[in-house]
């Protein structure tokens, strides 16, 4: 494959220009297509995107040409250190996520979740494995994929056909109560951290500790998750954080209770924050009525929150990364799936300039002001060294 920097005008060398190449396992050989048509011949495999109208799918490409798909989430990183013999870069028919897969569906940025289970006896180590894990999958893919700590990297990323690799989030508990691991996280690549419910200092609130993570996270430029956070820690840091906030895979309450989704007062008030909610697309936490999940109930978490908060504080977040006969949206099952959501915003009325925001300038401004704030933040306030015996005495 040609080196797409090698492209005389970056603005064609778009996520997506590429052709989709058939997946198959690395050290396979592909099947001769045989020279006429046979009733015994396999059929081509067809993307979901292809199957829209002409002309809405040649709207979607041009638009996902300049503001490709940013996703807030996807886990491949666990699946990699599970079963390591992946082959994410031609095609992984056992897996929902692969880079041909990540080019059809126009993503152009891509949050890789080092989230690690509550109940993990090492949290640290485990993290580090996947951050070991995606870094390996990086590097082995030069042509698909390019680390991305800062905004400016987004806009290198896509502008030479990449896409951008953001490692977080992170997990707190993962964080080992100490803001030295936080740092190491930083130095390795890591530029989120959720501030989920399973840290004593994040579990009714935010404690002094806690407060002094959110700092330190500000100052770092590391993105600060709220899915999955206690109530009474989202208000609180809300009123804390000096930078933007997201929620990385949370849809809404309002028409689906789960306990990731956010209430419409919460969501009310990320635009004070100029943060933004990445809605999920997993069937959990957006089935309505007892059926199951579909692209329409994405669409419909979609336009109840733009609603609310308006377009500009709304993403995607397909949460990917699963191995073959997980349960999925109908419509969204893999990584080559977002234009099928597109088209159906677009057949309830969503214009270019919201669907360019959905897709890739809300995101694109979050970590653009959290670069900003960090620039700001340095030159006043030095690495922290307080310690959680410090500051939340027992």
């Amino acid at each position: 494959m040609a080196d797409l920097q090698d492209e005389a005008d970056v603005a064609t060398a778009a996520i997506g220009a590429l052709d989709r190449p058939t997946p198959r396992k690395r050290g396979s050989k592909p099947k001769p297509k045989p020279a006429d048509p046979t009733p015994e011949a396999e059929p081509e495999a067809v993307a979901p995107s292809d199957t829209l109208d002409p002309d809405v799918r040649t709207r979607i490409h041009a638009l996902l040409r300049a503001h490709p798909v940013a996703d807030g989430y996807n886990t491949l990183a666990q699946v990699l250190v599970n079963t390591p013999w992946h082959d994410v870069e031609l095609g992984e028919s056992s897996l929902d996520t692969d880079i041909p897969r990540l080019r059809h569906g126009g993503v152009g940025a891509q949050f890789w979740s080092l989230m690690v289970a509550a109940d993990c006896p090492d949290p640290v180590s485990a993290t580090l494995e996947r951050v070991d894990r995606l870094r390996t999958l990086v590097d082995a893919c030069p042509e698909g994929l390019r680390l991305a700590q800062a905004v400016g990297d987004l806009a290198d990323a896509r502008n030479h056909g990449r896409i951008a690799s953001l490692f977080g989030p992170v997990a707190a508990h993962a964080l080992g109560d100490s803001l030295g691991t936080v740092r190491a996280y930083h130095a390795l690549g890591v530029r989120a951290v959720a501030l989920t419910a399973t840290a004593s200092w994040t579990r009714a609130g935010l404690t002094r500790f806690g407060q002094e993570v959110v700092r330190e996270l500000n100052r770092l430029g590391m993105v600060i998750d709220l899915s999955g956070a206690a109530p009474e820690t989202v208000r609180q840091t809300l009123g804390a954080a000096k930078a933007p906030l997201i929620f990385t895979r949370s849809a809404a309450r309002a028409l689906t209770d789960h306990p990731l989704n956010v209430t419409d007062e919460v969501v009310d008030q990320l635009p004070e924050n100029g943060g933004v909610c990445l809605v999920s697309f997993s069937p959990a936490q957006v089935a309505r009525a007892g059926r199951a999940a579909c692209v329409q109930d994405v669409a419909d978490h979609l336009q109840h929150l733009r609603g609310v908060v308006g377009p500009d504080h709304i993403g995607l977040s397909g949460g990917y990364g699963l191995t073959a006969g997980a349960p999925r949206t109908v419509g969204l099952e893999d990584a080559s799936c977002y234009p099928v959501l597109l088209a159906e915003l677009i057949a309830r009325g969503w214009d270019d300039t919201e669907l360019a925001a959905l897709t890739w300038g809300n995101f694109a401004r979050v970590i653009r002001d959290v670069d900003f704030a960090a620039r700001a933040a340095q030159p006043r306030r030095g690495p922290s060294t307080a310690t959680i015996e410090d500051l939340d005495p027992t």
